[in-house]
């Protein structure tokens, strides 16, 4: 009977992830990154802080407070955004770095496998922003026919 290595059993199961398939883990991940505020927590790691807004998500990848965070994501709470941050931080896409100062210095910055993740992030916040007229007057045109059809 033939044995397996390690190496061979994570390459097969590789091979297996499909997350059209409610068991694959894939698809807890995909739950997790299509989350908004780690959508946004991604991309406002990687902005260079100069927007007023936080828009300009191109900037060099840097570290981050965690008050800066908290002030560029308009209306994440304090809980929302510890939640993600240990959650990003457990997947490996973002490390967390602790600072003996006084007070504590705690800062966050995306790993090589977030910087990887960025670019698809980025790419759809850039979307949303670009076609979020077109999403609105689908949406009235959409709720007003639903509106004369009841």
């Amino acid at each position: 009977m033939a044995t397996t290595t390690a190496a061979q059993q994570r390459a097969q199961a590789k091979v297996e992830y499909d997350a059209f398939l409610a068991q694959c883990p894939s698809r807890k991940l995909l739950d997790q990154i299509a989350d908004k505020w780690v959508t946004l927590v991604l991309a406002a790691l990687r902005s260079d802080g100069s927007h007023p807004f936080g828009a300009d998500c191109a900037g060099e990848p840097r570290p981050m407070r965690y008050s800066e965070l908290s002030r560029l994501l308009a209306g994440v709470s304090q809980k929302m955004l510890t939640q993600t941050l240990r959650a990003l931080e457990r997947d490996g896409l973002v490390t967390r770095t602790v600072v003996a100062t006084v007070p504590v210095t705690v800062t966050y910055e995306l790993t090589g496998l977030g910087l990887s993740l960025h670019e698809t992030v980025r790419g759809l916040k850039a979307w949303a922003e670009t076609h979020m007229d077109d999403v609105l007057a689908n949406r009235a045109t959409y709720d007003n026919q639903a509106a004369a059809r009841d």
